[in-house]
């Protein structure tokens, strides 16, 4: 419950501070005299956004406090998930800053607009006559209903499962989609896969194959070389190796007079060794030289697909054609693929489907069962409020598809008269009537569900004499379950009240200012007595007054 409220520096308000009790409290007040900036300031501490024009002194900050008891509605799971710091003592403070910023706060930590407007819904419930026309909304009809039937728990699983089966059919859809792009694009990546695999494709093997179509495209010409380099090696009179056998003679026989030839001996052997395995090489290399023509065609007709396809998908080495044949490869498999995923995805959705059926049936029964009982209570209530002869048909049909609620299409019908044609309630029931049908609807929530503090800003406009008493009773009975607001014109509800506020206008130094004073026992009498007969207060209106109260 709302326990106090400070505003400073808002609209007409210089600084005003009002604690409030539980029960049911009534503020009253000439037109005009600044009722509706009271509702003002609670907006801003629900969430609404600030306007620097609502600065009584645009020079100073505005701010607007208030303090709730939370204790009793069990809000620590939402605490948690907007990540405010939860006390049982809960204060809300708005500030609208000279420069037109406004900063809001939850137990003195900072906290965005829309966190607080959550916050806002679930300690209260400002209802107006323009708030009426939601009555009218199938969204509000079956909140109405779903509250009475208990069926918070099967709507909450109804919900994930459905944003669960409303993803799996846009990730379908999504497969489809490819599906058909990949249908186009198939053949055409299969054609380049299947060039690139005829290819036979080995990292590193161009520079081999450009080596060996160098060597058999000028194999005279290296047989001519190897053949030169072979005589001038093994030569009998001047070849290398005829040279160093001698010259390793030469130094073996020094070794044998001295030490110091030792060396230059192991050399030359070493260098003979050395060019011994070099002339075995090129012998080798001139055995193993044949011209091969067929061989040279292969080798050039291998080079020039390589070119070719190096030139085709405009990249420079064997190993990117490789990567590219891979990804193809994927993009082959993928499309393959398609058809199997598909089939998983419908095998979910078919699961998911129902799941959401089961709930769905769960949901529609209870919401049947109750609708009996919610029609019989409505039309008791607006018995008591001066409509006798209202009549609801509520109806519900099962449908096919998935709604945010359910699969029930709901028919929420209303007569005011006997022998009168049903209609919706928009078309059926007037505003005087619709204000009455929502109090009763109000009152039916607050004896099934743990209600917020809830302010009627004079709903009971258009109504008098004893529907206005009733009207009143219904509020204070209200008010036993919840703390109950009535900002009224009307002096039977006024009189009703635990508690009772004024709202007045004065001037202060020449500058019109709003106040709010509650008002004792004697002051309620005249407040009243004004109520009934105007300024001018009668002795049989102070008379009324006094017997209201009592």
């Amino acid at each position: 419950m709302l326990t106090s409220l400070s505003i400073k520096n808002y609209a007409l308000i210089d600084s005003l501070q009002v604690d409030l009790n539980d029960g049911l409290s009534i503020i009253t007040g000439e037109t005009g005299a600044g009722k509706s900036i009271l509702l003002g300031c609670l907006s801003l501490i629900l969430g609404k956004r600030a306007d620097l024009s609502s600065l009584k002194d645009a020079t100073k900050k505005c701010i607007i406090e208030a303090v709730f008891n939370i204790s009793d509605y069990q809000l620590k799971e939402l605490f948690h998930k907007e990540n405010f710091d939860y006390e049982d003592q809960t204060i809300i403070r708005r500030e609208i800053l000279p420069s037109g910023k406004s900063r809001a706060f939850v137990n003195d930590s900072p906290v965005n607009l829309s966190s607080l407007q959550v916050l806002g819904e679930r300690l209260i419930d400002v209802h107006s006559q323009h708030q009426t026309l939601q009555l009218t909304s199938n969204e509000f009809q079956f909140q109405v209903i779903d509250a009475l039937a208990n069926n918070a728990t099967e709507l909450s699983a109804y919900q994930s499962e459905l944003k669960v089966f409303k993803n799996l059919h846009k990730e379908l859809n999504a497969l489809y989609e490819l599906k058909a792009n990949a249908i186009k694009e198939h053949d055409y990546n299969l054609f380049l896969f299947n060039e690139l695999s005829d290819a036979n494709l080995v990292e590193g093997e161009l520079q081999a194959l450009e080596e060996e179509y160098e060597t058999l495209n000028n194999i005279e010409d290296i047989k001519g070389q190897l053949s030169e380099g072979y005589q001038l090696l093994n030569d009998e009179q001047l070849g290398v190796l005829s040279s160093l056998r001698m010259l390793k003679l030469v130094f073996q026989k020094l070794s044998s007079l001295s030490s110091k030839y030792e060396e230059l001996f192991k050399r030359v052997d070493s260098s003979l060794i050395e060019m011994d395995d070099f002339f075995n090489e090129v012998y080798m290399l001139q055995e193993g030289l044949d011209a091969d023509p067929n061989r040279l065609e292969v080798v050039d007709s291998k080079l020039k697909v390589l070119h070719s396809l190096l030139q085709k998908h405009t990249v420079s080495s064997v190993s990117e054609l490789i990567d590219l044949k891979n990804q193809l490869e994927d993009k082959i498999s993928e499309t393959e693929n398609l058809d199997e995923d598909i089939q998983e995805k419908k095998d979910a959705i078919k699961s998911k489907e129902a799941i959401l059926n089961k709930l769905s049936v769960e949901i529609h029964e209870k919401r049947l069962n109750i609708i009996p009982e919610l029609t019989a209570q409505l039309q008791t209530i607006l018995s008591t409020l001066g409509m006798p002869n209202a009549q609801f048909k509520i109806g519900l049909d099962l449908r096919t598809s998935f709604f945010t609620n359910g699969r029930d299409e709901l028919s929420f019908l209303f007569s005011a008269n006997k022998g009168g044609h049903f209609n919706e309630l928009k078309k059926a029931a007037s505003g005087g009537e619709l204000s009455r049908i929502m109090l009763a609807i109000k009152s039916i929530l607050s004896t099934y569900i743990k209600l917020p503090t809830i302010i009627f800003d004079e709903i009971d406009t258009g109504v008098s004499g004893e529907i206005s008493n009733k009207m009143g009773d219904i509020m204070l009975q209200m008010s036993k379950t919840m703390q109950v607001v009535s900002i009224t014109h009307l002096p039977q509800i006024a009189a009703k009240g635990h508690s009772h506020f004024k709202v007045y206008k004065e001037d202060v130094d020449n500058i019109t200012q709003t106040n709010l004073v509650k008002l004792n026992h004697d002051e309620r009498i005249v407040e009243i007595a004004q109520m009934l007969g105007g300024k001018t207060i009668s002795t049989s209106a102070m008379a009324h007054a006094k017997e209201l109260l009592n």
